[in-house]
C-alpha cells in the first residue's frame, strides 16, 4: 500500500516530522506533497482551505479514502510497525480521543507562532509517484 502525505512545507514542526518519517520509510510506504504545491493538489481537489484543517492523509489506490487532521497523524502511527500498538492503545483509553484531537488543533493553529516558519518551502525527496528502489543522497 502507498500513501501520499499531505504536510505543510513552511511549517518547522511538520519538516522535522516528515524528515523522521523519510528517515523510516524511505519511501516504501509513504510518497510527499507540500501544501503549498496546488497543481499537484489539484489532482486529488484539495483546496487551500482544505489544507487549513491540517495534514492530509491520501490512500494512493483509493484517493476517495483519506485522513485529515489528527485522525492523519493516528493513520500515519498506525502504519509504522513500533508505533501501531501505541495508537491502538490511545485509542482504546476513554477521553483521550477529543483531548489529542484538542491538542492537534492547538499545534496546527499555532505552529508557525510555537515552531517557526521557513524561508523556502521543504520538498521530500520522496515525492508523489516515487519509487521506494529510488535512493537519495543528503
Amino acid at each position: 500500500m502507498k500513501y501520499h502525505v499531505i504536510y505543510d512545507g513552511n511549517c518547522n514542526l511538520c519538516v522535522s516530522l516528515v524528515q523522521q518519517m523519510e528517515k523510516l520509510d524511505q519511501g516504501k510506504q509513504f510518497d510527499y506533497i507540500p501544501m503549498q504545491d496546488q497543481v499537484t493538489l489539484n489532482r486529488f481537489g484539495i483546496t487551500e482551505q482544505d489544507c487549513e484543517l491540517g495534514m492530509i492523509l491520501i490512500d494512493a489506490e483509493n484517493t476517495n479514502m483519506r485522513w485529515q487532521g489528527s485522525d492523519a497523524a493516528e493513520e500515519i502511527a498506525r502504519k509504522i510497525p513500533f508505533a501501531e500498538g501505541l495508537i491502538a492503545l490511545y485509542r482504546q483509553i476513554p477521553g483521550l480521543k477529543p483531548i489529542g484531537d484538542r491538542a492537534y488543533a492547538g499545534i496546527r493553529d499555532n505552529r508557525y507562532q510555537w515552531f517557526g516558519k521557513r524561508d523556502r518551502t521543504y520538498h521530500s525527496p520522496y515525492p508523489i509517484g516515487c519509487q521506494a528502489s529510488e535512493t537519495v543522497k543528503d
